[in-house]
């Protein structure tokens, strides 16, 4: 039962008390019913308000975990501490010098050293170091 149908309960209680000459006593008690009343209905559209609210909340988590998943690419998106050389997940824009396309490429391609511009074929090249300390021991 929700607290607006209490509070009617109770008005429909108070309604057939019948208090004889004590006229202030019931003017009292009904006016605490038709507060209670007016509260009941306030927090009925509230308990409504949240749970519309709550339901987008959980629209927006389960969206906010596939945009995760998709980017992150799982769990494995921070991966090891392993040398990052060609194998990371982040993307470059290349301008081509001669036609003026912008490439994007990864970074296993970066670590090739070259690739031909899908726009012009001419031989875009990379002089791509890695700093990394594994690296930096060959």
């Amino acid at each position: 039962m929700t607290a607006y149908e209490k509070a009617a309960y109770l008005k429909g209680l108070a309604d057939g008390i019948d208090f004889g000459e004590k006229k202030d006593c019931e003017k009292l008690l009904k006016a605490i019913v038709d507060a209670i009343g007016d509260l009941a209905e306030i927090i009925d559209d509230i308990d409504e308000d949240l749970n519309e609210i709550s339901d987008q909340i959980d629209a927006v988590d389960t969206d906010l975990a596939d945009l995760e998943e998709y980017v992150y690419e799982g769990d494995d998106y921070y991966g090891d501490d392993d040398c990052c050389c060609g194998e990371d997940d982040d993307l470059y824009e290349i301008d081509c010098p001669s036609c003026g396309e912008v490439i994007t490429v990864d970074g296993e391609i970066l670590a090739e050293g070259s690739i031909k511009c899908p726009n012009c074929d001419e031989l875009l090249e990379f002089d791509f170091d890695c700093d990394c300390d594994d690296c930096a021991d060959e």
